[in-house]
């Protein structure tokens, strides 16, 4: 949908659900405010980019305090706001990507450039919502698939919706920069520029002779990519493969 659309609609029902609950169910106001900001972190899920899950989580919370109809709610009872956007996004992982969703189709020049035999093991570092997993399952449907997510909601929602969707992932909340690379014959990432020479540093020093990083839209700094492709967007996909080619 056309953004801001996904936070009205989603405003819009956390405030339909609270005032159903509180002033026609007669329940009491903390209880309808936890509950109609569970509705927007859920939503906030699907936001596209980092900080339009933060409006969307925090539009409801903050339109009820200023509309004054929070009178009857306890001070305490705002930190659930709060606690539901670090849960989504904790500090920890501020300086990785935000949650870019891996477009459908994306993935699907991978296997032709960077073939793998039955039972390898492929990893999306960062895996979120589990758009990546999808298309690494589409373009590998023999790899074990690995995915690793720092905040604990999106890692309990890409583990239900690979179970969902039939994709056959290992979905566990993790570190990427702490996880163990070295069992993986493929890695993919889906970062931001800032932290593309962390993760080729990591990979250099784990990666075995023969694997591969993929990483969609942006580059590593400092290689010469071994094959490159574009997704159905535009947007390309750079393959590196251990032991890597330095740019001159």
């Amino acid at each position: 949908m056309i953004w801001p659309l996904p936070a009205l609609l989603t405003w819009a029902a956390a405030w339909v659900l609270y005032l159903g609950l509180h002033q026609v169910a007669g329940v009491p106001a903390w209880f309808a405010l936890l509950l109609a900001v569970a509705l927007g972190a859920c939503c906030a899920l699907f936001g596209s980019t980092r900080w339009r899950s933060v409006f969307i989580a925090l539009g409801f919370p903050l339109s009820l305090l200023a509309s004054g109809l929070a009178a009857g709610v306890p001070a305490w009872a705002w930190l659930f706001p709060l606690a539901a956007v670090f849960a989504l996004y904790p500090v920890h992982a501020w300086r990785d990507a935000p949650v870019f969703p891996t477009p459908r189709g994306a993935l699907q020049g991978l296997a032709a450039l960077a073939p793998l035999p039955a039972g390898a093991r492929v990893m999306d570092a960062g895996c979120g919502l589990g758009d990546g997993l999808r298309e690494l399952h589409a373009a590998y449907p023999d790899a074990r698939l690995d995915g690793l997510e720092w905040s604990w909601p999106l890692t309990l929602f890409c583990a239900l919706r690979c179970r969902l969707q039939g994709v056959p992932a290992r979905v566990r909340r993790a570190d990427i920069w702490r996880a163990d690379w070295s069992a993986h014959d493929l890695v993919y990432l889906f970062q931001r520029p800032e932290s593309m020479p962390r993760a080729i540093e990591k990979a250099a020093a784990e990666l075995k002779p023969g694997a591969w990083l993929a990483s969609l839209e942006f580059e590593a700094p400092g290689l010469t990519p071994t094959a490159t492709f574009r997704c159905p967007d535009g947007r390309p996909v750079w393959l590196y493969r251990s032991p890597w080619r330095r740019a001159a």
